[in-house]
């Protein structure tokens, strides 16, 4: 059986992109998905060859459609039907951000205190993840 569309949010999904369906649909909603520079819905239908922009703050992931897919797969099988065309900045990106996160905290040092939380949330409060 062979598609010639399918729903932007059940692809995302089968693909593995997103954990579940509704997940993937809110994604869509909030324009973190993109066509063609271009917020999509997601009842969007997508083809086979269009490269699909996927912003997870701090970083924006793009993959390119080889197959077309409504159920879900497991991992092994996303390589058949997507390639991630993400340039390598944006993975630089995102190592820079897991370096700059907790420079002065000890792994397994538990919770932080309370003036660690609030010193962390002053830090990242100047930060707006959700705009692009």
């Amino acid at each position: 059986m062979t598609m010639d569309e399918v729903r932007i949010d059940k692809w995302l999904w089968a693909v593995r992109i997103f954990k579940t369906r509704t997940v993937a649909s809110e994604a869509c909603k909030k324009g973190r998905i993109i066509i063609g520079n271009v917020a999509v819905k997601p009842s969007r239908n997508i083809r086979v060859g269009e490269v699909i922009e996927v912003r997870k703050p701090p970083v924006t992931f793009s993959f390119k459609v080889l197959e077309l897919a409504d159920k879900r797969m497991g991992a092994a099988k996303t390589p058949q039907f997507m390639e991630n065309v993400t340039p390598p900045e944006q993975y630089e990106l995102l190592e820079l951000n897991k370096i700059g996160g907790f420079v002065d905290r000890q792994r397994g040092a538990g919770r932080p205190t309370k003036k660690e939380r609030r010193d962390l949330e002053q830090f990242t409060g100047s930060f707006d993840f959700d705009e692009s």
